[in-house]
């Protein structure tokens, strides 16, 4: 798939920006401690990247072994017409918040400056990442370009209980199975914000497991790739 498909030489400032910041092939050998990480989480209104819509969105910088607390941006975003679906009974956002939220392109040209050549990281983090990638086609005409990093499929590859076995219908853990594989207590379950900041947790763990699996050399990027979009 193709997540740039035009020259951007007349497209809005602000994509045009995160365009010339953000390579479209990164380096693999870049030494970890180098690489600028934002985690990110979505709620939305269901599971449908092409008809459904996010209606909050947060993400966290992380780079190193350090989360940029401070730095923590989340949103409640502004949708037409939202109904009451199932995925309500999950975040428990209802219509009349999203009514008073900021609206979707606003916060896309908020948060375009956070994503300028970062690796976006996420529990089952294609999906967070289609939502956006739809919402800045509908947009601004052009998608993501990050390279994404899954803790669900980084935790099968640290963690022996998660390990993939084969077997057909294995599925990657839930970021709760993780949490308390890890002894880690989620933070304000299924809003943006607390599931991002978990995430952030969660990654900064296998991060260290990772380390020890690697110990002769400096973790690169291309340690935690290919989880492209």
């Amino acid at each position: 798939m193709s997540l740039w498909p035009f020259s951007t030489r007349h497209a809005d400032p602000a994509l045009r920006a995160y365009a010339e910041a953000t390579p479209r092939r990164p380096r693999l050998r870049t030494a970890l401690t180098e690489v600028r990480f934002v985690v990110l989480d979505a709620e939305t209104t269901g599971f449908d990247v092409a008809r459904d819509r996010m209606l909050s969105l947060a993400a966290l910088p992380v780079h190193g072994s350090k989360v940029a607390l401070n730095a923590l941006r989340s949103w409640t975003i502004r949708q037409a017409a939202t109904a009451v679906t199932a995925a309500v009974a999950v975040h428990g956002i209802l219509p009349n918040e999203t009514a008073q939220g900021t609206g979707e392109r606003e916060v896309l040209a908020e948060l375009l400056p956070m994503l300028h050549g970062a690796v976006l990281v996420g529990h089952h983090v294609r999906f967070d990442a289609g939502m956006l990638h739809a919402a800045l086609q509908r947009h601004f005409g052009a998608g993501l370009r990050n390279p994404l990093v899954d803790t669900a499929h980084l935790a099968m590859g640290t963690l022996e209980a998660f390990r993939k076995t084969g077997y057909v219908n294995q599925r990657p853990p839930t970021l709760e199975e993780v949490c308390a594989h890890c002894e880690i207590e989620p933070v304000e379950r299924h809003t943006a914000a607390g599931d991002t900041f978990t995430t952030a947790e969660v990654f900064l763990l296998l991060l260290a497991r990772l380390r020890r699996m690697v110990p002769n050399r400096p973790l690169r990027l291309g340690d935690l790739l290919p989880a492209r979009f």
